[in-house]
């Protein structure tokens, strides 16, 4: 190992190509109404924190519910279904969409990330993709989602797992990685 010189040079690191969809004050603006209006709300305000999000560019259904210390990187690029549910401590990593669908369920701790960088890039270039959660899906506590991956309609992601790859519909996974565990509904109970 001792052969083996640092090839990775965080110094040349760039994000010239990467568009954060909004100038650097408006960002700052969001970052304060986030650590204050939005997080010290009551309780039971989930209408208020609904419209500041829309206020930001966030794309956020009706009777949604969203947790005061849920976290949202980039609002503008998270779109929220109606009836949904959004838990305590849930972060929206979302340099990438985001996109929750109708009746889901994004349980505490969870952490939706949408960006990573190359490992083999000597200047660890930044990677984005977008993360989509389906109608009917619930994403248990403390997951981990990877960039890229779907979570498809009424699957289920079991707590403490980390998802590196889509989810088919009416699945449970669970792990890390996470794997197949059964089927949420049988065949019989969807009709």
């Amino acid at each position: 190992m001792e052969q083996i010189k640092s090839f990775i040079k965080l110094s040349n690191y760039k994000q010239d190509k990467y568009n954060r969809g909004r100038n650097g004050i408006y960002i700052l603006l969001w970052w304060v109404v986030q650590g204050t209006l939005f997080r010290f709300s009551l309780h039971n305000a989930y209408n208020w924190r609904a419209k500041l999000l829309r206020l930001f560019g966030s794309d956020i259904g009706k009777d949604t519910k969203i947790r005061a210390s849920s976290k949202f990187h980039y609002p503008w690029k998270v779109s929220i279904g109606d009836y949904s549910w959004i838990g305590d401590n849930v972060q929206f990593y979302s340099l990438d969409k985001i996109y929750v669908g109708s009746n889901c369920v994004v349980s505490q701790k969870s952490y939706l990330c949408t960006g990573s960088h190359n490992i083999k890039d000597p200047h660890f270039g930044l990677i984005t993709k977008p993360v989509v959660i389906k109608d009917g899906a619930w994403i248990a506590s403390d997951v981990f989602i990877y960039p890229g991956v779907t979570i498809n309609e009424m699957a289920v992601v079991a707590a403490r797992s980390t998802v590196i790859k889509d989810i088919p519909a009416n699945e449970v996974h669970a792990g890390s990685p996470a794997k197949y565990v059964k089927k949420r509904f049988e065949e019989d109970e969807l009709l």
